[in-house]
């Protein structure tokens, strides 16, 4: 079976069955192809729960087909790869989060949305990276512990500083790897390209950046700067995204080691599989997380807009 006769297949049986088919930004060109939505986690989420289909699958990871089931309940949400998690989601646990609340009091806990629903019920607000400057600046508590990731985190810090923020050392593994070094490299070899980085990247790196935002963010950053080339600081996917997106334009990695596993698990196959029911996982959530978690996703739609 050729990607072109999968592809087939898989539209013909969403129509079918009357499935919803979720893709994140990072996942390949083919998988873009047969979605209904691409997007960000939290923007996937929303269009779950406009979506007229009952059933969802999404192509990302675990902590994102959580969020959909969270905000929308009532419909039946499979992962389409069981093994795509994320690791920055597994750095802290429920109880070492209600540990770092007795260890800073006073503090409001704003947890970044790559954290799992079992989290965030004992969390304020959930954040995105493209909201959370925006959502903390709103909040009106002036102690702020943020979690899990500190790079994030200190990128939020600088756009306010009337505001006191407490971390806990975590972050994405893959945007960490990212250094002062990568950025030289990178810059030597495209001298004329502008920097595009994801505020997951160390601080040494975002600092030295032309753009820093969100994964949306930086593609429509590309797709309307009147510039010709971009080194992309964020996971390598995008580059060829962008590059199908804007073919008159050059799009470089910064670096090749710039690449989630987890986000990559995902296949067409996998998806192929989910939608003929021989694959993917249902995903399960207790009324009680379910609730929790919407209160923490609730408060952010409020102090966002």
């Amino acid at each position: 079976m050729t990607i072109k006769e999968m592809q087939d297949n898989i539209l013909e049986l969403k129509k079918k069955k009357d499935i919803c088919i979720l893709a994140h930004a990072y996942q390949s060109q083919d998988i873009w192809e047969i979605a209904d939505y691409v997007g960000d986690s939290y923007g996937l989420s929303v269009q779950a729960s406009k979506a007229p289909q009952k059933t969802i699958i999404m192509c990302g990871v675990r902590f994102m087909a959580e969020t959909v089931k969270t905000l929308s309940p009532e419909k039946e949400v499979y992962l389409a790869n069981p093994a795509a998690g994320c690791p920055m989601a597994r750095q802290l646990s429920r109880n070492d989060v209600l540990q770092l609340k007795k260890d800073n009091p006073g503090c409001a806990v704003a947890a970044y949305i790559n954290t799992s629903s079992e989290l965030k019920t004992v969390c304020d607000v959930t954040v995105t990276s493209s909201s959370a400057v925006r959502i903390l600046e709103n909040m009106p508590e002036k102690d702020i512990l943020f979690i899990p990731d500190c790079n994030l985190g200190g990128w939020v810090q600088k756009k306010l500083p009337g505001k006191n923020f407490r971390f806990f050392k975590g972050g994405c593994p893959a945007h960490m790897r990212m250094t002062e070094w990568d950025v030289r490299a990178a810059k030597a070899a495209h001298p004329g390209a502008l920097l595009l980085v994801h505020p997951e990247c160390r601080a040494e790196v975002s600092e030295q950046a032309d753009y820093v935002g969100s994964t949306t963010g930086i593609m429509k950053y590309a797709r309307e700067s009147e510039a010709r080339e971009f080194i992309i600081g964020t996971e390598g996917s995008i580059v060829q995204h962008l590059q199908f997106e804007c073919p008159d334009k050059s799009f470089y990695a910064l670096s090749q080691d710039l690449i989630c596993p987890n986000m990559r698990a995902t296949t067409l196959a996998d998806v192929f599989n989910c939608v003929r029911g021989r694959g993917g996982e249902m995903i399960e959530l207790s009324d009680e997380i379910i609730s929790g978690a919407k209160k923490c996703i609730d408060k952010m739609i409020e102090l966002g807009g």
